[in-house]
């Protein structure tokens, strides 16, 4: 057979084929190489023969199949999701910092922000151009087809943000100070700080991830990473029966938390209020963000009574020393036989509560960040996060108590820290922050 017989034996075959539209694309590139360019060329309006479902890869993404309602926590709200909202099985925490140079680009990433974040909370694909071989992805699609899985999206601004790049620094809350130092603290630069801190939670970590990582993207111009950091706690499929985490210390961890569900003590504990005197933070929270390294190695080899003596608990039941139930009431004045304190006087859990009036709201998870290579260690602890309405009436009176003398100093080292005041909750139609801008 001649060359050219052989060549037209190819295009009638081809043109067969997509008249029954059994060829594939791949197929079509593929003798294209057979007959010459010239068949590719002369095939141009092919792909009017397919259908979308034909097409394959130029097919319009699929959609996730319609999610269960309790698999969403809405974005939208009197108050930012993702603070008394029950904790989720993981974290992804990002700090930003602004390289944008006006604050109409800060107001327009928030906006920008604001519409991301409520369509991953609902699952959804981010953009339009998720079917456009043409352009690049507006979604980085490692979370289409997955349930939402309570994905929360909390932001906050640090002290930086009111510098005066942006002609807010009057607007900067006094409630939000710059930490003070505190005992125990060998703060890195890597893991502290940040104009912008974004909260991500979610009961799946692939989803988590992609929540960060595509807000990410859409700051690109205006905002750079400046550090994160992943965590975990037991997942709601290890315990269905929904007990308090416990640390990687191996105790249970937000036993003394103020009740979440309940509206009066949240406005006292967590919600900041315009009568405080910054009224754009009215229905917003701030939140600390400190990372905590656990010298795993030597509370490993630390006995079990000095273990619970230094937290002022029982590990098994999570009880106070001396109770049998972890919701007992802490009896600080209880003593032994010996007239000595049942629970030590620097144990964490008396220095935490002092008399009680006093509280945050804590929402802390693990982290593990591999092996540290100086010293062939863990690097693993607690990535503690809070709300209060005010740190420095709350937190920073607390943790310096505990930096001061907690028995639990000889275990941990505060490695990171940021403070940040989490916007108000913002209704459809509105962004995130526009009390502030």
């Amino acid at each position: 057979m001649s060359k050219s017989t052989e060549s037209d034996q190819t295009k009638d075959d081809v043109h067969s084929r997509i008249i029954d539209k059994k060829i594939s694309r791949r197929d079509l590139l593929r003798m294209a190489g057979v007959g010459g360019a010239g068949l590719l060329l002369g095939a141009a309006g092919v792909g009017g023969l397919f259908s979308a479902q034909e097409r394959g890869a130029a097919q319009p993404a699929s959609k996730a199949a319609k999610a269960d309602a309790d698999q969403i926590v809405s974005f939208y709200g009197k108050h930012q999701a993702g603070i008394t909202t029950p904790a989720q099985d993981f974290i992804v925490f990002a700090a930003f910092d602004l390289t944008a140079t006006t604050l109409d680009e800060v107001r327009k990433l928030f906006q920008a922000w604001t519409k991301a974040a409520a369509a991953m909370a609902s699952g959804e694909m981010l953009g339009n151009t998720n079917d456009n071989l043409n352009l690049p992805p507006s979604d980085t699609g490692e979370a289409e087809g997955l349930s939402p899985s309570r994905t929360t999206i909390t932001f906050g601004v640090g002290p930086s943000f009111f510098d005066g790049r942006y002609g807010l620094a009057g607007k900067r809350p006094a409630a939000l100070p710059d930490l003070p130092a505190f005992g125990g603290d060998e703060l890195r630069e890597e893991w502290s700080g940040g104009d912008i801190g974004v909260q991500v939670n979610a009961n799946d970590m692939q989803i988590a991830f992609h929540a960060v990582r595509n807000l990410a993207r859409i700051a690109r111009g205006k905002a750079i990473l400046r550090w994160t950091q992943e965590g975990f706690q037991r997942t709601s499929a290890a315990d269905p029966a929904g007990a308090t985490p416990r640390n990687l210390m191996g105790f249970r961890d937000g036993t003394g938390n103020p009740d979440a569900t309940d509206d009066a003590e949240m406005k006292k504990v967590v919600w900041a209020a315009a009568s405080d005197g910054t009224s754009w933070m009215d229905q917003g929270s701030y939140m600390v963000v400190r990372r905590i390294r656990m010298r795993i190695e030597v509370w490993d080899r630390s006995t079990l009574g000095d273990q619970e003596a230094s937290f002022g608990r029982h590990r098994n039941s999570g009880a106070p020393i001396g109770s049998a139930h972890e919701m007992d009431k802490l009896d600080l004045d209880k003593k032994d036989e010996k007239g000595k304190p049942v629970i030590p006087m620097n144990a964490h859990v008396r220095l935490a509560h002092g008399d009680g009036s006093v509280k945050i709201l804590r929402r802390s998870y693990s982290y593990s960040s591999g092996m540290d290579n100086k010293t062939g260690q863990l690097d693993a602890g607690l990535l503690f996060i809070c709300f209060n309405r005010d740190s420095r009436k709350q937190f920073i009176p607390m943790q310096q108590k505990l930096g001061q003398s907690d028995l639990l100093n000889e275990y941990i080292v505060h490695t990171g820290s940021a403070v940040f005041a989490c916007f108000p909750g913002v209704s459809e139609g509105g962004y995130i922050g526009e009390t502030l801008f």
